[in-house]
């Protein structure tokens, strides 16, 4: 595996990224503007997701990268329960659920594989790459 040089390079990245613009879209376009709270729910685990990607990696140790790739991915669970609330509420669509929710899952299961791939490897992260130990 190529070494990462920077968060954007990240596939889960990525496409928490692009979830995050589907979400933005929703809100904006949705017939659930008024429902701020959950607006702001929904916006906070789907932003979570990259940011906490983002954080975990930045931070140079594999330790805490996986720390916070586990929030990351407890958010993407969040945000599946919240895409159920929307559904039910019938602010979306059971086709922009599936959608969503499909999205949400391959993003839990890229980072799940990113996990597995750090608990594996030999290297500890950036951070230790000048001590003795790689």
């Amino acid at each position: 595996m190529a070494t990462i040089q920077t968060f954007e390079e990240i596939v889960s990245w990525q496409e928490a990224r692009l979830l995050n613009q589907k979400i933005g879209t929703l809100i904006d376009t949705g017939n659930f503007k008024s429902s701020f709270k959950l607006i702001n729910q929904i916006e906070g685990s789907a932003g979570s997701i990259m940011d906490n990607i983002a954080e975990g990696f930045e931070r140079g140790g594999n330790k805490e990268f996986i720390q916070f790739l586990y929030i990351a991915k407890a958010s993407c669970g969040e945000l599946r329960s919240q895409l159920y609330r929307l559904l039910d509420r019938k602010y979306i669509t059971q086709i922009e659920f599936e959608d969503l929710n499909t999205h949400a899952k391959k993003i839990s299961s890229l980072i799940q594989k990113l996990i597995s791939y750090l608990e594996s490897s030999e290297t500890k992260g950036i951070k230790y790459k000048n001590r003795s130990n790689n």
